[in-house]
């Protein structure tokens, strides 16, 4: 740093360094600093500071101004030490080397050097481990378990059933070092996951530049990898542009939907099938639906919310429940906590119910319908009954899209039940279903108690 006039024209504090000087001098009471200089070694000096910090110090001339900087700790070098690295900076000072240019160019190859040792040793599975406990807690636990799922090696036992899991698609990447990554690496890497599964791979691309981007952020990974260097124009070429679903059920398709789904012999998912249609529930949030959730004597669902809905706790969204998911729901084996119990599954519920949806909509007529198109179809065929979309949107937990129904709509539930259940009967109309009428008696003598 500069030192000004008034402190290098003082008279300064001289005499030859030795052991015992060294070691006694200390800053007076008073004073915020307190140099003492050697006289053998004219621009080498010694910093005292109150706390009993002493450092040593260089001031030299450098074009002509005059700079001061630190050469060590006191403890750290012997005298001869200090001196000899003071006659350095001296020789570095008359070629107009300023010191301190000189220390934080040093320091810099150090820090250098130390990223490329650690660039070497750290892998990408180390660093995926780290993102994930990092941000677990903010995360649902379908997003969680898919996180799980990409760094999942082959052989492992599946949820269902004897199979035994493939590998996730960045298995391959788990054991990578940081300093093998490349965009050619990533291009080869996509190449290879998009012969058998493009849209998975996708999915694990995203995840991956979430994860990167993380560790550009933590200090103990600064500088270990480039983003910029990584997600080149031929590695975004590489990923798979996947069209939008646009799956959705036709009001003259409905007989034959409710027809074969309530030929599903397990009970169980022929009612979330339908749960999911009547609802617009997303396939998560009615699979995680607990027992507690049901109010059979207030008619509604306490569902856990991908997003925060308007006028409901974090998290959580309630949705009137309609007569006939009423009845389905009733009738279902209670088992355990789950609404959706299954007895095949570790987690006691329904995890993938498609081999069962699947053939019925085939033996339906109805090609491709994906059980997010069940969600797509509650909201198109709603404007049949000239439901209000906010109505729409607050029954399926979507985010309040405009001012006023962000700020002053307050729909309660009975408001919110009055449509839903004109929908659900426009539904069962077009289908040719009647609600059973034991059902009806339950839910009526329940309602007046």
């Amino acid at each position: 740093m500069a030192v000004n006039d008034s402190s290098t024209n003082q008279e300064q504090n001289r005499v030859s360094f030795t052991a015992g000087r060294v070691n006694s001098f200390q800053c007076p009471d008073g004073q915020k600093e307190a140099f003492l200089w050697d006289t053998k070694t004219p621009n080498l000096g010694i910093r005292a500071y109150p706390s009993g910090r002493k450092s040593y110090v260089f001031q030299g001339t450098v074009n002509g101004r005059t700079r001061r900087s630190t050469i060590g700790p006191v403890a750290s070098f012997d005298i001869e030490q200090a001196r000899a690295e003071a006659n350095k900076l001296e020789v570095m000072a008359s070629q107009n080397i300023s010191p301190a240019k000189v220390k934080r160019e040093k320091a810099k190859a150090e820090r250098e050097e130390e990223i490329q040792l650690k660039r070497g040793q750290v892998t990408f599975g180390q660093i995926w481990s780290e993102y994930i406990e990092a941000n677990r807690k903010g995360w649902g636990d379908k997003h969680y378990q898919d996180h799980i799922k990409f760094v999942r090696p082959a052989g492992l036992p599946c949820d269902r059933g004897r199979r035994l899991s493939v590998s996730g698609a960045l298995w391959p990447l788990v054991d990578v070092k940081l300093s093998d990554f490349s965009s050619d690496l990533l291009k080869r890497w996509l190449a290879k996951e998009n012969k058998t599964r493009p849209g998975v791979a996708a999915h694990g691309y995203r995840l991956l530049f979430a994860c990167l981007s993380w560790c550009t952020e933590q200090t103990a990974y600064e500088g270990l990898i480039n983003i910029a260097q990584l997600k080149t124009k031929a590695v975004k070429k590489s990923v798979t542009k996947l069209k939008p679903r646009s799956d959705v059920l036709q009001r003259e398709q409905l007989p034959a939907f409710f027809q074969e789904v309530n030929r599903i012999a397990n009970p169980v998912i022929s009612a979330y099938v339908q749960a999911l249609l009547l609802t617009g529930a997303r396939r998560n949030e009615l699979a995680a639906l607990k027992w507690e959730d049901v109010d059979f004597q207030w008619l509604s669902l306490t569902i856990r919310d991908k997003a925060t809905s308007k006028g409901q706790e974090a998290g959580v969204r309630v949705i009137p429940l309609t007569p006939y998911v009423a009845a389905l729901l009733y009738r279902l084996p209670r088992r355990n906590q789950w609404v959706f119990s299954s007895t095949g599954s570790k987690l006691g519920r329904l995890t993938e119910p498609r081999k069962s949806f699947e053939p019925a909509m085939a033996a339906a007529g109805i090609e491709g319908l994906t059980f997010h198109g069940l969600r797509r179809s509650f909201s198109t065929l709603s404007e049949w009954v000239e439901v209000p979309v906010g109505v729409v949107a607050q029954i399926m937990g979507h985010k309040p899209s405009a001012t006023a129904e962000k700020h002053y709509k307050q729909r309660p539930l009975d408001l919110l039940r009055k449509w839903h259940v004109a929908l659900e009967n426009w539904f069962l109309e077009q289908a040719g279903i009647e609600i059973p009428h034991d059902m009806e008696q339950r839910l009526t003598l329940v309602n007046r108690s």
